[in-house]
């Protein structure tokens, strides 16, 4: 017989072993705790705009993974929308990320030449940064850390940028030509339509139930399962025994406006820490109307995002990767190996690891084909994702 496979959200991650799994002829039986798919990818409709929401916030399909892309385009058509930001900062614009414009916005260069120049006398000289305002001062200097990364990195992380480590920040984009492009990748889009058809279009013919929470009878599932897939919070599973993972949230402030635009951007970053939210989106501007059709919008919809601890009642968004939470972790990784059924937490909750969409998807995929590997698709391999 196939074997049993309970599949706990309908996320990205649980939603692509979904499909892989049904596809290859496993019972499969996916429970969702909200009404529909997509978790925090989810779009709707807001005719008042003529436009998609981006319900918890922006999200911009990007990678540059063949197999990946290939693997999305079956269930969505993507419109080539590219990612550009833009930041304010007090009454002032600028490109972003860092490129040539952005350094004659600044310093009143307008070559790389000259912006090498200036950015080597801006640099500090720290060889191993301890924590991430030292990691932007040895990267780009005082004088960009603050117009772009200090009160940002307050508003968002609620911490002094000197408690944070270093890694956080990782490297600094910085370009010398004036490509504002947010990402490197070369397949970019969002679909057409929105990320909710799209899950809809995933998991057809899956079964699946909405309006389960897992957690109430998780007894009752583990027992009537060869495998379970979990990617609710993992703390969440172990009854938080070893405490609560750490997390940030969001607060979403939507308004919509009589106006054809607000901002002429799908996102601008607010980095000053005296304003309360760290980003606006327009959501019209995700969109691409088709060929010889015009918007008939009325009013335009904008978001602001304001950054809050994470907590009971909160969604949690952002892992807060500091050196006890990361101790807690493995605990519960730990906890996680000897479970029967084997259980396998994947996702951005289940890993508490923030993933990109492209990520997830891989990881997801990576996890099924071990699933398919394994002999009578029994006994398959636990744990966190690597």
């Amino acid at each position: 017989m196939p074997p049993r496979i309970l599949i706990v959200g309908a996320g990205l991650y649980g939603a692509t072993c979904a499909r892989e799994l049904h596809d290859a002829g496993c019972r499969v039986h996916v429970i969702e705790q909200r009404a529909a798919p997509g978790g925090n990818c989810a779009t709707r409709h807001v005719p008042e705009a003529d436009c998609h929401e981006h319900v918890h916030g922006a999200h911009i399909f990007h990678t540059d993974n063949e197999r990946v892309w290939r693997w999305v385009q079956r269930f969505a058509r993507f419109n080539g929308y590219t990612h550009r930001v833009k930041v304010r900062h007090g009454a002032q614009l600028y490109s972003f990320p860092i490129n040539l414009f952005t350094l004659h916005q600044v310093f009143g260069v307008a070559t790389p030449a000259g912006a090498q120049a200036v950015l080597a006398r801006e640099r500090v000289p720290i060889a191993e940064p301890a924590n991430l305002e030292e990691q932007a001062l040895a990267s780009v200097g005082p004088t960009l850390y603050r117009l772009f990364i200090e009160g940002y990195t307050r508003k968002q992380w609620q911490r002094d940028p000197r408690e944070l480590p270093a890694d956080i920040l990782k490297r600094i984009p910085v370009r010398l030509d004036f490509d504002d492009g947010y990402f490197n990748d070369r397949f970019q889009g969002i679909p057409v339509g929105g990320y909710s058809a799209m899950f809809d279009r995933l998991m057809a013919g899956v079964r699946v139930d909405f309006g389960v929470d897992f957690l109430r009878d998780r007894e009752h599932w583990l027992a009537r399962h060869d495998h379970v897939i979990y990617t609710g919070p993992i703390d969440a599973f172990f009854d938080h025994g070893h405490g609560r993972l750490g997390y940030r949230s969001l607060r979403f402030e939507r308004e919509l406006l009589p106006l054809a635009d607000y901002q002429g951007s799908a996102v601008v970053n607010h980095t000053d820490a005296a304003v309360p939210y760290t980003r606006i989106i327009e959501h019209r501007h995700f969109e691409r109307p088709e060929p010889g059709r015009r918007r008939a919008a009325s009013h335009t919809l904008i978001t602001r995002e304001f950054p809050q601890e994470g907590g009971p009642g909160r969604e949690p968004y952002y892992p807060v990767a500091t050196a006890d939470n990361l101790a807690r972790l493995a605990r519960y990784q730990a906890m996680a190996a000897s479970l029967v059924p084997q259980v396998h937490f994947g996702g951005r909750l289940g890993s508490y690891r923030y993933l990109d969409m492209h990520q997830v998807i891989a990881a997801a995929l990576a996890h099924v084909q071990r699933v398919l590997d394994t002999p009578r698709h029994a006994a398959v391999a636990s744990g966190t994702e690597p």
